[in-house]
């Protein structure tokens, strides 16, 4: 089974909330997961969140939305992931999604399940060696991989950085890499900041007619249009 973890937590220190923030009418996170469910590779899908009772509106979005939903430490992402494959396995291929990428392009996803599969690698993904928008992010490890770092990983920021541990160490790990052409690395669509929020805001509203059924080169299409969009949180 392919199992995708969202993690998604309340207290961003600089933009506080910003998952549930409503866009459109809809919390920014259910805009995410109708976007992930429309991968082909997935074969279920859970929001990892924190014990913390800040964040239990995520909780009670995911009931109302029935959405599963795990619950672990705040700091210790790497045990709420692992804790979050445990409870929703078994899986053999873990996808690791975060709560800030609204724009998700699924096919992406699918590109790197399939790459991860095909390499026989521990891990794959597009965010270390990054030609593709911060935004769409997905990274797919293998659940030996994961419980090896669950075990072995020890200091804090490997604790707090889920696959941190993993590409510390290269020898013990085989890694892929998800690349495209041209490098789109400079775009940002990820959201961390008002700014960042009001950009996606604006993209979701322009395209409010695909009814979330568009993918990276739509944006990409859109942005070209309306380069004020894009400039609204550029570096």
């Amino acid at each position: 089974m392919i199992l995708a973890i969202l993690q998604a937590r309340m207290s961003s220190t600089r933009l506080p909330g910003k998952v549930l923030k409503p866009i459109l009418g809809r919390p920014m996170l259910a805009w995410q997961i109708d976007r992930i469910r429309r991968s082909k590779a997935i074969d279920r899908l859970v929001v990892a969140t924190s014990q913390e009772s800040s964040d239990n509106p995520i909780e009670n979005f995911c009931e109302a939305n029935r959405v599963a939903c795990y619950r672990g430490a705040l700091q210790d992402v790497l045990a709420r992931f692992h804790g979050a494959a445990i409870a929703f396995g078994p899986a053999q291929h873990v996808v690791r999604l975060t709560g800030d990428c609204p724009l998700i392009d699924w096919t992406i996803i699918d590109a790197a399940v399939e790459l991860q599969r095909r390499s026989g690698s521990d891990l794959a993904g597009n965010a270390v060696d990054r030609t593709y928008p911060d935004g769409l992010d997905v990274e797919v490890v293998s659940f030996s991989a994961l419980e090896r770092a669950q075990r072995a990983a020890t200091d804090a920021g490997e604790r707090e950085h889920v696959t941190q541990y993993i590409y510390r160490h290269p020898e013990a790990f085989k890694l892929a890499h998800l690349t495209q052409s041209p490098d789109l690395a400079a775009l940002r669509w990820t959201v961390d900041t008002a700014a960042d929020f009001e950009m996606v805001e604006k993209v979701l509203t322009a395209l409010a007619d695909r009814h979330n059924d568009f993918l990276q080169q739509d944006v990409l299409d859109l942005l070209k249009a309306h380069p004020e969009i894009a400039a609204i949180n550029a570096a």
